[in-house]
């Protein structure tokens, strides 16, 4: 029999047997860390400083407002950047740039209060501590109308294995960290210009040489604004201010998951914050298999639409796409020559289709106006986009050709003036050239232009410099802007079309508003639509991407299939990875001379990234070319091994390399051989070659 062991306790001076000691610490340790946790997460009664925390990350804050620590609870490690002081908040006003100077902690409010001591601002956060995330919300911000911008953050990261620029993540292989806009008015990224634009896809995390940076910011814009706007192209351009549009309501979430769980922390922050949440036949859009599907581009008609839904249909495509289904952007009428009798035509094509499985989709650009649209012609609308205006020095009569004004500061700017056009009250009238000297006028001028109507205008009339693009268009302000959002989101209402790019969704930069008019453009649009649209963009930005289906970038129209865009597209590929976004290779052509090795070298290299793609093509260029029923057979046959995965890991990278080349020949219902294929020599000028040893690929078809 075992004798017993005295020891004695460091709690007191008990004596306790071996077997009865251990269970007693145990008990004492337990108790001791949850009062230790519970005193280490305490909002502090302290003015000086406070401390947040979900389920898996821990903020602490310093008397300043400055960040001391961003810590893993499970991994018990900080991964805050400690080289530099950062801050929780930045603000600009007329006197620059501020860092806060004191911290106050509210526990009864739930709140925090910044003060700066400089421009004597004070901004009040409400933060909220969920299991899953933070929350942090500016409440109050006083003297009201004082704060230019805030900046939340930048938050330094000591990581940096993958940064994602949209979405605002950066990990490593241990954690995630991000920091997430939960309104369109909070804008991902740093503040690199007065208009809040960002020409990349996004800077919402972004590298650095000590690792990362997570960050956001909001603008005042409730008062009138001079900008360079659209990335400098306007310079000194006045943007309408927009009433209570402050700093005040700017909203971020911060947040830290396991990499591999990112996607569902952000499902999880989209649904309790009301963020958009799309859904595709009953799955959140960013998991469903119809979000990466491949698509046929051909403009069909109530007459054509039989033979090119056989065509979509041979192919298995997801979607039958109009390039020029408008009679023009802005009002969005239906163009007559390819729907005589308007809807009821439409219908007929959208009934036929659902027979077949097969959507309709309808090319847009975005914001953009054409010429002929009723925003301009016959009577101009007064909120289209202006770069500045002047005022008429003299009078100006019905017929006169040339205008005096007072400057021609904003007529002179021949690197972003493509259609020379100007509006004074309800007249457009085009110029030839404007003097940069004084007399200032304008020379050459066409009168009522655009279908508008001559007329004379008094002295001191303002003369509007139209904003315009190399497309020939105008564009609207933000108010004008949000009633095409309006009229866009109606007509995929009532044609009942289910895709649709924001081609050209740069051009809401024209209002001077910068991103935040992009992402408010695609935030009304989706929020008026009764039914999913499939969406694509041109331009990626952090709150789009929870509306947004796939980005589909790579035009075809430079050269061949293995040469146009073809290094963009695959850098591409890297993007949607890090963005948790589905692959796609862009557009390509289908001419009445494309080859089975042309589509081919592109089917492996969207088997290769698990990438779907545009295939644009024309009823003409179908019917001419002599291959296209095996072409569109083996687009089938590559894209259900791609959807079922099948592909052999092996042979990945080889499917990804450019310069390989394959083919798929069907063996049965569920088999085919992949042949890797070798030049060997031309013939007839075409290249001829040799197969290689196949592998067999088995794919069981539900």
């Amino acid at each position: 029999m075992k004798k017993n062991v005295r020891f004695t306790s460091a709690f007191g001076n008990n004596q306790h047997d071996g077997k009865s000691f251990t269970v007693y610490m145990k008990k004492r340790i337990f108790l001791i860390s949850i009062v230790l946790h519970g005193l280490l997460f305490l909002p502090l009664h302290s003015s000086s400083q406070a401390s947040f925390h979900t389920d898996e990350l821990k903020l602490d804050l310093g008397k300043q407002g400055q960040l001391k620590s961003l810590s893993s609870l499970a991994l018990n490690k900080d991964y805050l950047y400690k080289g530099s002081e950062s801050f929780l908040i930045k603000i600009r006003t007329e006197g620059g740039w501020e860092s806060p100077g004191s911290l106050t902690a509210m526990k009864e409010q739930g709140m925090i209060r910044l003060s700066y001591p400089a421009s004597k601002v004070s901004l009040e956060i409400r933060v909220s501590e969920k299991p899953a995330y933070l929350v942090f919300e500016i409440i109050n911000a006083e003297p009201v109308g004082k704060v230019d911008l805030i900046n939340w953050g930048p938050v330094p990261l000591a990581i940096s294995r993958t940064v994602a620029e949209i979405i605002g993540v950066s990990s490593n292989d241990s954690i995630a960290i991000g920091l997430m806009p939960l309104n369109v008015k909070t804008l991902g990224g740093f503040p690199l210009n007065d208009e809040g634009s960002d020409p990349s896809r996004s800077s919402s995390a972004q590298k650095t040489d000590f690792g990362s940076v997570v960050q956001a910011y909001c603008l005042d814009r409730s008062r009138p604004r001079m900008v360079d706007g659209w990335w400098g192209q306007f310079p000194g351009m006045p943007v309408e201010p927009i009433p209570g549009e402050t700093v005040r309501g700017s909203k971020i979430a911060l947040f830290a998951c396991r990499p591999g769980m990112m996607l569902n922390r952000i499902e999880t922050i989209e649904l309790a914050e009301g963020l958009p949440h799309p859904m595709i036949e009953g799955s959140w859009s960013k998991r469903s298999r119809l979000s990466g599907r491949s698509y046929l581009i051909a403009d069909y008609s109530e007459e054509t639409i039989d033979e090119l839904l056989e065509y979509t249909k041979r192919a298995n495509l997801q979607t039958l796409y109009h390039m020029n289904a408008w009679a023009s952007w802005g009002h969005y009428e239906l163009n007559t020559g390819f729907f005589p009798h308007g809807l009821p035509g439409l219908k007929t094509c959208m009934d036929k289709a659902k027979s077949k499985g097969i959507l309709l989709g309808a090319h847009t650009l975005t914001n953009f106006i054409n010429t002929n649209d009723a925003y301009v012609s016959p009577v101009p609308d007064h909120r289209l986009a202006v770069t500045g205006s002047s005022k008429l020095t003299t009078a100006l009569g019905e017929t006169d050709s040339t205008i005096n004004l007072e400057s021609t500061k904003y007529f002179i700017n021949e690197k972003a003036n493509w259609l020379h056009a100007v509006r004074i009250d309800d007249e457009l009238i085009i110029y030839r050239a404007a003097t940069s000297a004084s007399p200032f006028q304008l020379k050459g001028c066409k009168r009522g232009a655009f279908g508008t109507k001559p007329s004379a205008h008094k002295r001191e009339k303002e003369v509007n410099k139209l904003l315009d693009q190399p497309y020939m268009v105008f564009f609207p302000n933000l108010e004008l802007q949000q009633e095409i959002a309006l009229n866009l989101a109606k007509r995929f209402n009532e044609t009942g079309f289910s895709q649709m790019d924001f081609d050209g969704f740069e051009g809401c930069l024209a209002s001077g508003q910068g991103d935040y008019a992009q992402e408010l453009f695609a935030k009304t649009f989706y929020e008026n639509l009764d039914h999913t649209v499939l969406n694509g963009t041109s331009m990626s930005k952090p709150f789009y991407w929870h509306i947004n289906t796939y980005c589909n970038w790579g035009e075809p129209w430079n050269g061949g299939f293995t040469e146009s865009m073809q290094q963009y597209r695959i850098d591409n590929q890297g993007l949607f990875d890090r963005n948790l976004m589905p692959h796609m290779l862009g557009w390509y052509l289908l001419t009445d001379s494309t080859t089975l090795p042309e589509m081919e070298w592109m089917l492996a290299r969207a088997a290769g990234y698990n990438a779907g793609f545009g295939m644009a093509t024309s009823l003409k260029a179908l019917r001419n070319n002599p291959l296209t029923p095996e072409l569109l057979d083996a687009i089938r046959e590559w894209e259900i091994c791609r959807s079922n995965k099948v592909f052999p890991r092996e042979l990945i990278d080889d499917l990804k390399d450019p310069s390989k080349e394959f083919h798929l020949e069907k063996v049965s219902a569920v088999v085919w051989d992949l042949y890797p294929m070798v030049r060997t020599g031309m013939v007839n000028g075409k290249p001829r070659y040799e197969r290689g040893k196949p592998v067999r690929i088995k794919v069981y078809v539900e």
